[in-house]
């Protein structure tokens, strides 16, 4: 079964027309390489280089050369294992003339790749892409989504088992295979360790004393684990808003386990009745909808709002000069509380949502509405994200180069 990705391409598209290189991270096996041939099949004269081929490796021994000749779309995947290659690109992207566009793919963020900010400051448009949203599978399969998470192999897979399956390998390999050819050297086991506490904080503040006392580390150490599960796109780190307002706010981030069906893996859950009787449950579905309002969105800048007092707001995003704010709750029929009025007042709030798990739409004020989970994206829409990236596309275009 194949699902289309319309938006990752119009972004790609989109940054192709700024830059003359794009580099398209995420984490491993969310469908980088499998949009990436797409891309290479639908735009001819493309040459396709894979840095996990040991013939492609070896073309590449002596990069300048083996590049400087290639014209057209040029595909670099798992780039991240070659950090040296963006040397070589900014010389080819600064060639007057320059007869090729560049798209690397990788499985880090740049800040974690060495050099990469500075090689390619200015040169490179940067699209981040995740596992399957639900502007992708459709609003019906939402739980699924949930429970199983956005990485297509685990959520295409044939039941429930072969999903859980196929994650807690994936975890295994992340931990000694891939966080090694990073050149980070920490012990596999440590890290699972640090990332399966976090599995049980998921949706709460970091504290890195906390951590630390139990790894038997310092607050440096733990706070080092948490930038490396950030920068390989595994955890999720919102960060606080800080609003100008007489009360004492929260300072630290939040964490998330970005794909929740790694958290279900982490947390030892398999099925959906597994989850739902879990007292993570409330925490995993705000989480969820924390990814999937972010992703369709399409903002930089979420982060999230708190006090010492007690009040409180999951997810606040900007858009077009006003303040959104999201309240996610696990919950048949939500209504108001004191903390969404505050919140709802001291931050400004053009508007206010309280996204649940249910069918119906329906306000509980003038600024206050509850939305069910699966029609975020069509509340993205309806506040015009994309809508300048679609009206510039040309019907039937499928070409990814300008």
């Amino acid at each position: 079964m194949a699902i289309d990705r319309p938006v990752a391409l119009a972004r790609i598209r989109e940054a192709f027309s700024v830059h003359p290189a794009v580099a398209l991270t995420g984490p491993r096996q969310c469908g980088k390489t499998t949009l990436a041939r797409a891309i290479a099949a639908d735009t001819p004269g493309s040459t396709f280089l894979d840095l996990e081929s040991a013939v492609d490796r070896r073309r590449l021994q002596a990069p300048e050369q083996a590049l400087a000749g290639l014209s057209g779309l040029v595909i670099i995947d798992e780039i991240q294992r070659e950090p040296a290659l963006f040397e070589t690109l900014r010389v080819l992207i600064d060639r007057a003339g320059n007869p090729a566009r560049f798209l690397v793919l990788g499985s880090a963020s740049p800040s974690l790749v060495r050099g990469v900010s500075e090689s390619l400051a200015g040169r490179v448009g940067l699209v981040d892409l995740s596992g399957f949203g639900l502007s992708e599978i459709g609003s019906g399969a939402w739980r699924t989504l949930w429970i199983r998470g956005g990485f297509p192999r685990a959520y295409l897979a044939p039941h429930d088992r072969a999903s859980s399956l196929w994650r807690q390998s994936f975890v295994r390999t992340f931990l000694e295979r891939d966080i090694p050819q990073l050149g980070i050297t920490v012990p596999a086991e440590t890290l699972h360790r640090f990332w399966t506490m976090m599995a049980h904080y998921h949706g709460q503040i970091w504290n890195a004393a906390e951590f630390a006392r139990a790894l038997g580390a310092n607050e440096g150490t733990a706070r080092r684990y948490l930038d490396i599960l950030t920068g390989a796109f595994m955890v999720r780190a919102l960060p606080p808003w800080f609003a100008n307002v007489r009360k004492r706010q929260v300072k630290s981030p939040r964490i998330y386990i970005r794909d929740t069906g790694l958290l279900h893996t982490l947390l030892t859950l398999e099925t959906g009745e597994e989850v739902a009787g879990h007292p993570k449950v409330g925490a995993s579905f705000e989480g969820f909808a924390v990814e999937q309002i972010v992703s369709a969105f399409e903002v930089a800048g979420a982060c999230f709002w708190a006090t010492h007092g007690g009040a409180e707001l999951d997810l606040l995003i900007m858009r077009g000069g006003k303040r959104y704010g999201f309240e996610c709750k696990l919950s048949d029929a939500p209504g108001t509380t004191r903390s969404m009025r505050v919140s709802l007042n001291d931050l400004e709030l053009a508007h206010l949502w309280v996204v649940y798990p249910g069918d119906e739409a329906y306000p509980l004020d003038d600024r206050i509405s509850v939305l069910p989970v699966a029609n975020i994206p069509d509340l993205a829409r309806s506040l015009g994200v994309g809508k300048e990236r679609d009206a510039s596309a040309r019907p039937g275009r499928r070409s990814i180069l300008p």
